[in-house]
């Protein structure tokens, strides 16, 4: 959506902190032991309270109030019973969701207690990542230069970008124009990002896979190649300068 009002700059600052601040409070709320469905539904009760509705559900009918992917799941992971939490897991979860017409999207993924496996890297390649891109994002800059950069500084360390999975326009709807804010520099795509439209841009890193493939659940993502891969994501206001991060309080 492109913001042309402060009733409209009110709202996605209001849905947009709400989702920031369910995603923080999930991730301070996990422990090894819990099942993803008691974190999920914790997440739940944070954004019923804040007056908020789930947006994969309402949108897709997910079977879950947020997305809890944990280790080489790559998105989308159903928040079931059966999956238990563990030391050193690699997690990630992406909260989206719904208030008064207005849709907002972040994520973050982490390492639950003792980083065991040695995986901090990569979540911290992904965090670094996503904060660089997002710094060069302003009115009129090419959404494919974005791509390059993030495609680039993954590689620098060592890391290759999920490229079937992308950032997007948000507002006024989960998912807008533009569509495909990809991990990679896609040479054909012309599009700009606008001064006062709203964005979720999020980072896809790597250590085997290039593509998510859905499986037979129909919902969760996993690599083509195995590895694991840690995402970010922010819902951002585009300006003529620096950005305004609206999901600023998640902590990522």
């Amino acid at each position: 959506m492109s913001i042309s009002s402060e009733a409209e700059l009110l709202g996605i600052q209001k849905i947009s902190a709400a989702v920031a601040e369910t995603l923080r409070q999930m991730r301070e709320h996990a422990k090894p032991g819990m099942t993803a469905q008691e974190l999920d539904d914790f997440g739940g009760e944070l954004l019923s309270a804040a007056g908020a509705r789930s947006a994969p559900r309402l949108s897709y009918g997910f079977p879950g109030w947020t997305c809890i992917s944990v280790n080489q799941e790559v998105a989308h992971g159903i928040p079931s019973a059966q999956k238990v939490l563990q030391e050193g897991d690699l997690v990630n979860i992406d909260v989206s969701a719904e208030l008064d017409g207005f849709w907002a999207d972040n994520g973050g993924s982490f390492i639950l207690g003792r980083d065991l496996h040695q995986r901090q890297p990569l979540v911290d390649a992904s965090r670094q990542i996503l904060e660089k891109a997002v710094s060069q994002i302003r009115g009129g800059v090419k959404v494919a230069d974005i791509g390059f950069l993030i495609e680039a500084e993954a590689r620098k360390r060592g890391y290759k970008v999920i490229e079937n999975l992308a950032g997007h326009g948000v507002g006024r709807s989960l998912h807008e124009e533009p569509h495909d804010i990809l991990n990679w520099g896609d040479k054909s795509n012309k599009t700009r990002f606008r001064k006062n439209s709203v964005v979720a841009v999020e980072t896809f890193i790597s250590t085997g896979s290039t593509i998510a493939v859905e499986q037979q659940d129909g919902w969760t993502l996993l690599g083509n190649k195995g590895g694991y891969v840690a995402q970010h994501e922010h819902t951002i206001l585009v300006t003529d300068g620096k950005p305004v991060i609206l999901t600023v309080a998640n902590g990522i």
